[in-house]
């Protein structure tokens, strides 16, 4: 290679898929072959900048690479190739990294702590990345002060969850200044955060080592071996239109819970204008329906009792690996979608099916999804299947339909209204939650009554309750005006907030004298003489121990409600007994109860 050949400009490989830009560039560039250098389908970042004549002078211990690269396809047989084509490579693997020394890439028993925040997404993300982890000789600190590397997996959703990771991030920096380089402290972020901001958190905080978006979890090995190995920060937090993590078997984050978090699906599609999610986890894209299953088999078998599907938009699940149908997924009556109507495969009611039959003692819920995806398939699968809960999350956000456009949520309160009366006439005891978002861009004191008045109508077993937080890249951001005073967003969040607590407890203290099947999950955090266990909608339920009876976390037992707050409900332990038997009971006394009424009619 003469110094005549070496090409001063470089290839932006996030660009690589745009073929105009590789045809303008192919006069200037050779493709170089990076599957050697584990770049997942030319879409992360370890080669983004590939410089001809840095590679010439690799020395020795990069003779593989080198010998890699000028054996690799040329620029023209890439173009000649479609994207799909290189789908056959195992393109996941992070093994014969040729760039790193072996010692550095594996983990070499170094200890990560990881912290987690908020939702239930990230819960099941930290136990994705835990089980790349120790599959890469990283094993788990106890604590911070033990941990050779501090992973923050992080959220965006909204300003004040931002603003605890830059907290912690202050206090973990003060930590990696005593350390100093005879026992040097990495620091990672991780997740939404990571994504939203890039390579801001680098210029604020500059003792960050790894940046690491939702969809790059693979490459965490790699990342934290490269900033050892050249004590420089790594980043990856390329997006994936792919990334389910199927093949991935979570490390269970409490092996002894009786409750466990399955992933169904990551990103989404409805692009709410407040919503910040489409940008840091990326369009939707579904885990393959026999992925999933096998999960929850092996989660069956460990015990587990009580299972949560995951998704950003749980109920537009649909699995276009097993077959391809001309079907038009159905919406809710009277909802829309920014985007054209999706067809084929395996939609959201086939895998509640599918999930159901799997262990008829083992509850399954699920969340979180947007009203819009319920159709009469999907609330008559809930019904017919006594495992599938009850209970199910309908994110209002605004109970005033020109709020509700704004948002870009598809539809009106009438329609919402509709829909909670279609739920409830085919689910007559269902327990209802929803989102709510107060101040948002233009609502006006009408508006803000809207809201409550919908609450006063619905009456929520569960409400969630938050100011509004203007967050940059959303499209409020671009194109609404942030209007409504903080005083202003405090009051009325705190006016919801109340409302959702009278309602609450007002539910709960109608149920006193019901007997309800209640899932033991241990025992109580206020008092070793109490269990609590959850019951079909998910209510907290508190009963004391009695001394005859030897109750452990995952039996079912009825309990008497004897009161309730608006938290949770006390009562007490009738017997033991199983889900199966339970709703076998329910049903006869239910029949019977209308063969009363009818006798009585006559």
């Amino acid at each position: 290679m003469t110094s005549s050949s070496v090409c001063k400009r470089f290839l932006n490989f996030k660009r690589i898929m745009n073929q105009k830009y590789l045809t303008e560039c192919s006069s200037s560039f050779k493709f170089y072959n990076v599957v050697k250098v584990n770049c997942r389908l030319c879409n992360t970042s370890p080669c983004q900048n590939v410089f001809e004549d840095k590679i010439s002078k690799t020395n020795e211990k990069s003779s593989n690479l080198f010998r890699n690269i000028q054996e690799g396809p040329s620029l023209s047989d890439f173009i000649s190739k479609p994207a799909s084509g290189l789908k056959s490579h195992n393109y996941d693997s992070t093994e014969d990294v040729s760039y790193l020394e072996p010692h550095l890439f594996h983990g070499n028993n170094r200890q990560v702590f990881i912290e987690t925040y908020g939702c239930q997404m990230n819960v099941n993300d930290t136990e994705i990345i835990w089980s790349i982890l120790l599959k890469n000789g990283f094993h788990k600190a106890l604590s911070i002060a033990e941990a050779d590397v501090v992973l923050l997996v992080t959220c965006s959703i909204r300003e004040g969850a931002e603003e605890k990771i830059w907290s912690k991030l202050h206090t973990l920096k003060g930590l990696k200044r005593k350390r100093g380089k005879r026992n040097p402290l990495k620091l990672g972020i991780l997740g939404c955060m990571a994504e939203r901001l890039k390579t801001k958190i680098l210029e604020k905080e500059k003792m960050v080592d790894i940046i690491c978006g939702p969809d790059a979890y693979r490459d965490l090995p790699r990342l934290l071996s490269n900033t050892s190995a050249t004590d420089e920060a790594s980043v990856n937090v390329q997006l994936s239109m792919e990334e389910t993590y199927a093949d991935v078997i979570p490390v269970r984050l409490n092996p002894g819970s009786v409750s466990a978090f399955v992933s169904i699906m990551r990103g989404c599609d409805n692009m709410c204008t407040y919503c910040i999610v489409p940008f840091t986890r990326g369009r939707e894209r579904s885990r393959p329906i026999t992925s999933i299953l096998e999960e929850i088999h092996t989660l069956a078998d460990q015990g587990v009792k009580d299972v949560t599907l995951l998704g950003q938009n749980v109920n537009s699940y649909r699995d276009i690996t097993s077959g391809h149908s001309e079907d038009v997924t159905q919406l809710s009556t009277g909802f829309s979608t920014v985007y054209k109507p999706k067809m084929g495969g395996q939609r959201f009611a086939a895998l509640l099916k599918a999930v159901a039959q799997i262990n008829p003692e083992m509850r399954i819920r699920f969340t979180s999804p947007h009203p819009k995806d319920f159709p009469d398939e999907v609330l008559e699968t809930i019904l017919n299947y006594p495992n599938i809960c009850k209970q199910i999350h309908l994110p209002a956000q605004s109970g005033n339909s020109q709020v509700l456009s704004a948002m870009g949520r598809g539809y009106t309160r009438e329609a919402y209204l509709k829909l909670v009366e279609n739920v409830r006439k085919i689910l007559p005891d269902v327990g209802l939650s929803s989102d709510f978002i107060a101040g948002f861009c233009g609502e006006t004191e009408e508006a803000h009554q809207d809201t409550l008045s919908l609450m006063d109508i619905v009456k929520y077993n569960y409400a969630f309750c938050f100011p509004y937080s203007m967050r940059e890249k959303t499209r409020a951001y671009h194109r609404l005006e942030d209007n409504v005073p903080s005083d202003v967003k405090s009051r009325r969040h705190i006016e919801l907030y109340d409302r959702h607590l009278l309602h609450a407890r007002e539910l709960h203290e109608s149920q006193v004298g019901q007997k309800q099947l209640v899932l033991i999950e241990g025992e109580s955090k206020r008092s070793s003489e109490d269990l609590v266990g959850r019951n079909e909608v998910n209510t907290k339920v508190v009963f004391p121990k009695t001394p005859e009876s030897l109750f452990q976390p995952g039996d079912y037992v009825v309990v008497e409600i004897s009161s309730g707050t608006s938290f949770s409900l006390k009562g007490q332990v009738l017997y033991k007994t199983t889900l199966t038997d339970f709703s076998k009971q329910q049903n006869t006394s239910l029949n019977r109860e209308t063969a009363e009424r009818e006798k009585n009619s006559c």
